[in-house]
């Protein structure tokens, strides 16, 4: 009788298990929260995602995508050019980004990231991406950090005539801290909750997400209306 419990028991709990895990495997990736009043939904993509049919993509519901353009000094996302085409071609408004690294200077990576993404007064305003996951092994001391993420800042935003928007991941806040004090709108990473700093314009839900006309799983994003102005403006 002993035994018979314990395979019933153990039964239910695989049984339990696995419905859990065909819940989160099947229904979470395609869960999109409720959009307030001003809202929609996004996307970010990278070389990571490959060959995108953005048609499908906006027929899914899709309005707006952050497109990776650069990386360090010298990197250029292999897909930039098609994904910012094919984004513009199925009427999304498109942004691109620039993963910023610890190893190299902040001029020379603006300047690597101006000549992918040039200023285009028609797209979405430009990202600085900082996170650690991803990033060279250096760890520079914080005061370097600072003074070569904002020679980055300050050519990118003198070339665009905007402000940046900062994602900032908390690997990175937590080693260089940049969103206390940050007079910046913020991309945030909230995994599933909405963000509770009003600095935010965009809003990463989680990067599993299914969308049409990607294969695989891909960053879904909110944004809510408003935009930093043009450099100078308070």
């Amino acid at each position: 009788m002993r035994r018979r419990i314990i395979v019933t028991v153990s039964a239910v709990v695989i049984g339990g298990l696995g419905l859990g895990a065909a819940l989160w495997f099947g229904a979470v990736p395609h869960w999109r929260p409720a959009l307030e009043d001003g809202e929609r939904y996004g996307i970010d993509v990278s070389a990571h995602q490959g060959e995108i049919d953005w048609q499908a993509v906006a027929d899914d519901g899709i309005q707006f995508a952050y497109i990776k353009a650069s990386e360090g000094q010298g990197w250029v996302d292999a897909w930039f050019t098609e994904n910012w085409e094919g984004a513009a071609a199925a009427g999304l408004d498109r942004g691109a980004y620039h993963f910023f690294t610890l190893c190299a200077p902040g001029e020379a990576q603006a300047e690597n990231f101006l000549a992918a993404a040039p200023p285009d007064d028609d797209a979405l305003p430009p990202v600085i991406d900082l996170e650690l996951t991803g990033n060279c092994s250096d760890r520079p001391p914080t005061d370097h950090v600072s003074a070569e993420v904002d020679a980055f800042v300050q050519l990118v935003e003198e070339a665009w005539g905007r402000h940046l928007l900062f994602y900032v991941r908390p690997d990175w806040d937590d080693v260089y801290p940049v969103r206390d004090g940050l007079d910046r709108r913020l991309w945030d990473y909230r995994f599933f909750r909405r963000p509770t700093d009003d600095r935010w314009h965009v809003w990463q839900v989680n990067t599993f997400a299914h969308v049409d006309g990607i294969d695989g799983d891909v960053d879904l994003d909110i944004m809510r209306e408003g935009e930093d102005g043009e450099v100078g403006e308070d």
